[in-house]
């Protein structure tokens, strides 16, 4: 077996004993006689599937009970146009946009109402987060709208923005179960889970019970109510069942690894070994502001074309795919999501002093 240390952005690295797991299962779920992917999501095997998925999940992020989960397909993407759909009561909406997914969030939006921008970080191609401490946050906002980690850009909102007790709805896709939160700060806390948590085609959205209701803006397709969803416990059609089963087993690792606090922990020796690296190489740099530096996603350039790519295809031949930085930001982008080992960040980093070596 050749595992490669992938560093893709998403669909990104698991954790190699649930993959272990899931294909010891693959023929033969626990004595069913058949695999996860053939399954009824109506059986009594697979209710215990998504129930025990969801009590984990609730653990490790100690979610409120005033909170609802919702396994949802469509990816965070389908988001963009569900919040508003479901949240745009006064149809006006506040975004703060901090990149490519924050900015198409609002855009999506603007569909449906009025969107404020009320801090943005485009003048600097994102490369930091704004001071949110005192927005121009508008009085018959719904709601404000923040993407926490922006894959691309690699750059991660420290402390949440004062949204002057309008709700905060969020997209944590890339830095979903990275450490700890504290959900009650939120109305909605969603994201993909591509890249952190599962394969690619699903999203959770964690959910304040009151913002779930049956006033949604007309024109609303039924499989975009936050209450169909919710009423019917994920189930009101068939759900990304093998999503949320590889999801479970994810949140059971998370679990044995200590929780999201020890995973925190092993995130930040993880970045720091590989900005620390950046920060004093001469030929490679980071390209965010280290008060914004995601732990996730670390975008890096030497500052000539021609050697990333150079670098980009030496590194796959020695092991280390995807590093291919995002087309609009150009160079190299080396994402650590959880699953991600510190082996991993330190083998690259001494490939890249080797690179670094020879090339200066």
């Amino acid at each position: 077996m050749n595992r490669v240390y992938n560093f893709s952005a998403g669909p990104a690295v698991l954790p190699e004993e649930v993959l272990q797991e899931a294909a010891s299962e693959m023929m033969d779920y626990q004595g069913s006689g058949m695999s996860v992917m053939e399954m009824s999501h109506r059986s009594k095997v697979y209710d215990k599937i998504i129930k025990e998925a969801e009590a984990d999940l609730r653990e490790l992020m100690q979610i409120p009970d005033n909170y609802r989960v919702l396994f949802l397909q469509g990816g965070a993407s389908l988001q963009f146009a569900m919040i508003p759909m479901n949240l745009m009561k006064n149809r006006v909406a506040d975004y703060i946009v901090t990149g490519q997914w924050a900015k198409k969030a609002a855009q999506e939006a603007a569909m449906y109402g009025k969107v404020n921008v009320v801090a943005s970080s485009a003048d600097k191609t994102f490369s930091y987060i704004p001071d949110c401490s005192d927005l121009p946050i508008s009085e018959d906002a719904d709601y404000v709208y923040i993407c926490e980690n922006n894959t691309i850009y690699g750059t991660k909102f420290k402390t949440l923005p004062n949204t002057k007790g309008k709700t905060l709805v969020a997209d944590v896709s890339s830095c979903f179960l990275s450490e700890p939160v504290d959900v009650s700060k939120y109305g909605v806390i969603y994201g993909g889970v591509q890249k952190n948590i599962g394969p690619a085609g699903m999203v959770i959205v964690i959910i304040r019970e009151d913002l779930i209701t049956e006033d949604v803006l007309p024109g609303t397709p039924t499989m975009m109510r936050y209450k169909i969803h919710d009423d019917a416990a994920s189930l009101y059609n068939t759900p990304p069942c093998y999503n949320i089963y590889i999801c479970g087993k994810v949140f059971k690792w998370l679990k044995k690894q200590g929780g999201l606090e020890a995973m925190k922990k092993i995130n930040e020796k993880k970045a720091a070994i590989l900005y620390d690296y950046l920060d004093s190489s001469k030929l490679f740099r980071g390209t965010v502001e280290p008060a914004s530096r995601s732990l996730m996603n670390v975008p890096f350039v030497t500052g000539n074309e021609e050697l990333d790519a150079k670098f980009v295809k030496e590194a796959a031949a020695a092991g280390f795919v995807n590093l291919k930085g995002h087309r609009t930001v150009g160079g190299m982008r080396a994402s650590i999501y959880n699953a991600m080992p510190i082996e991993g960040v330190s083998a690259l980093v001494e490939f890249m002093k080797a690179f670094e070596k020879e090339n200066l």
